[in-house]
């Protein structure tokens, strides 16, 4: 489709870098971002993208999020890069110039395939995983630390109705790095909410970077709790154990040792040493985190089936204790995470009829 028209929807660090790169390789693309100054800049400027050996200033094409109203022509695909939480609505605000058998890629965290086929349907929503580490701290300027060769990506149709678009969807991917094609889109998903239920959060709240945070016994031992209650919860709900981040079904040689080859492939080959997850940039920034689409999502899952998650509960309560202002990210939360998930494992005592309570599930 020479002619096609593609919209990254949700230009932040990752959308703004995955435009640049379809940008330069000719794709007819517009960027749609919400946040005022940042358009600007890249309207002005373009989008710098500092990578560890490369640094690359790109002009594109960008529009105001309130611009969208002021479209006439329709897009043939929509990359979703937007916040897991912000899906469902940013699906109904471009699904009017989604062309009727366009498709929307939610290449997002969290298990948002499900919202877009609410709003666009089966045949015009694919699934996606992402694997970049990039962080964004001021307008138009993206800090990649994971450049398109140590980049990695995923795409599947959630159902038959969409299995002919998925090339296509993988063919723009791959300007901006490795992709696949996968049959269980579901369940890829799913393991990439392992690897981030092992890190964005746990870290996060402890205020390190991931590679810093690992290095700590104590600490890695956490995340490999949190990640493990994470494929516990996908098992239950019988999903496969798929092979993510360019590993193969070979690589996944010793089931109880899952999380942490994950974990270990991850450090190794996609983040910095300095490399902070998109959760303490969020909170650097006053923001809303992707907490409840990930850890807590683990927490729902394992709770409808009468089993609890002790880390990923202590993860979600001190999350939103740090969302309110009540709490810093630090070190020092390393304690308290450990003592809310000893209290989650082993609940005090209850009369008959009181109902149970999971600690700190609650915001």
């Amino acid at each position: 489709m020479s002619d096609r028209r593609v919209a990254v929807l949700g230009a932040g660090a990752n959308g703004a870098s995955i435009g640049a790169d379809l940008t330069r390789a000719g794709v007819d693309v517009t960027l749609i971002e919400q946040w005022p100054e940042h358009v600007e800049v890249m309207r002005r400027e373009g989008v710098r993208v500092e990578m560890p050996h490369e640094t690359q200033v790109t002009p594109v094409r960008v529009l105001n999020l309130c611009e969208v109203a002021t479209l006439r022509e329709r897009f043939d695909v929509v990359l979703m890069l937007m916040k897991a939480y912000d899906t469902r609505w940013a699906c109904q605000l471009i699904e009017p110039y989604v062309t009727d058998d366009g498709v929307v890629a939610a290449v997002q965290n969290g298990m948002t395939t499900e919202a877009v086929i609410d709003v666009m349907g089966l045949r015009r929503s694919m699934g996606a995983v992402i694997e970049i580490s990039s962080t964004m701290y001021q307008p138009g300027v993206v800090e990649r630390h994971s450049p398109p060769d140590r980049s990695w990506f995923a795409v599947g149709a959630p159902n038959a109705a969409a299995r002919d678009r998925e090339a296509e969807i993988a063919e723009l991917l791959t300007h901006s790095g490795a992709c696949q094609i996968v049959t269980d889109i579901r369940a890829a998903k799913w393991m990439k909410l392992v690897s981030n239920c092992t890190t964005l959060v746990t870290t996060a709240i402890v205020g390190r970077a991931m590679v810093e945070a690992a290095a700590d016994p104590v600490m890695r031992d956490l995340m490999i709790r949190s990640g493990q209650e994470a494929l516990d919860a996908g098992r239950e709900q019988g999903l496969p154990v798929l092979p993510i981040f360019g590993l193969r079904a070979a690589d996944l040689d010793r089931e109880d040792r899952l999380v942490e080859q994950l974990l270990d492939t991850l450090l190794a080959g996609f983040v910095l040493p300095h490399t902070t997850t998109t959760i303490l940039q969020d909170w650097n920034k006053g923001r809303h985190s992707e907490v409840d689409d990930i850890n807590g999502l683990v927490v729902s899952t394992l709770g409808a089936l009468g089993r609890p998650a002790p880390v990923n509960s202590a993860v979600v309560g001190l999350a939103h204790r740090i969302e309110r202002g009540d709490l810093e990210p630090g070190p020092a939360n390393l304690d308290l995470l450990l003592e809310a998930a000893e209290r989650v494992a082993e609940p005090e005592p209850r009369f008959a009829g009181q109902p149970a309570t999971v600690a700190g599930s609650g915001r």
